[in-house]
């Protein structure tokens, strides 16, 4: 099939891209990438009336390491990132998150932004963003604001981002001394999205206890969702006192909202989901240990 009918938009710069929102309203629409909204419009699952492409808008694109952080821009590709070894170095649970995403050829065009807007609750970025606190940067007409991914992430395909706000960049905030990070996910094949996955980091403080951890869930609800209760039992404890299978089994005991289709059950999702986490779990612990 065809999308239906829309105008094409070409803005060269971010405060124009803004502009061209305010003025066209809700029945505009922002491309990035292009790698999940233009399979919709060609199914006709949704229409707009004006597309505004990003792909030429300056200051958009890069990847900078400063003061802890390491900043990168909503345009830049998920293979720019995969080839990333200042991402790597310093945000290694965002590069070994991105293989998972599609194939190749997606992540040529597919753009940071890009999947963290479009909010997909099975999808890895977002998930990656939840459990490291990464802060979102979007702009406005009014001027630019910073969002936790915390708050970012409102439900099934929605986000902080209004209809007439651009999300412009990403910041990731960048663990040091002994951690540990492990991304887990079960799909039917390689490049699906996850029946369910699980994000994990972990520190060790100077006398090797756990200091800090991050437990992050996806493709169990309508977004990425943060496992606290988990978390907030394994702080202060020995990595040896902390058993994977209970951390699994309390990452997703409280979830309620969890989907069921075609590809398995809640209760399987919510035992998938278990397994995944405690799988990420152990590698994580076992890189922090090493570190």
């Amino acid at each position: 099939m065809k999308p239906a009918p829309f105008e094409y938009h070409a803005p060269t710069a971010p405060d124009e891209v803004v502009g061209l929102l305010v003025e066209l309203g809700d029945g505009a629409k922002v491309l990035a990438g292009g790698q999940s909204l233009v399979p919709i419009l060609a199914l006709r699952l949704s229409a707009f009336d004006h597309l505004v492409d990003l792909r030429r808008v300056e200051g958009l694109r890069g990847i900078a390491r400063t003061n802890g952080h390491v900043r990168i821009g909503a345009t830049t590709t998920q293979a720019m990132v995969e080839r990333s070894a200042e991402v790597a170095a310093a945000v290694p649970l965002l590069a070994r998150a991105t293989p998972f995403i599609g194939h190749f050829q997606i992540r040529n065009r597919g753009t940071v932004g890009g999947s963290l807007a479009h909010a997909d609750p099975a999808a890895e970025y977002p998930a990656v963003a939840l459990a490291l606190d990464a802060e979102l940067e979007i702009l406005s007409t009014k001027g630019a604001r910073t969002v936790a991914a915390a708050d970012f992430f409102e439900g099934l395909w929605t986000t902080a981002v209004g209809d007439d706000e651009l999300l412009t960049a990403a910041t990731f905030p960048v663990w040091d001394g002994r951690c540990g990070f492990a991304i887990e996910e079960l799909a039917r094949r390689h490049g699906d999205f996850a029946v369910a996955g699980a994000c994990v980091g972990v520190g060790l403080d100077a006398g090797g206890q756990i200091e800090r951890c991050a437990v992050s869930v996806f493709g169990l609800g309508p977004k990425p969702m943060r496992a606290t209760t988990a978390e907030a039992s394994a702080i202060g404890s020995s990595p040896a006192d902390v058993r994977a299978d209970e951390i699994g089994r309390a990452a997703v005991g409280g979830l309620d909202d969890v989907p069921a289709d075609v590809h398995g059950s809640a209760d399987y999702r919510r035992h998938v989901g278990a397994v995944m986490v405690a799988r990420a779990w152990t590698r994580a612990v076992e890189e922090a240990i090493s570190a």
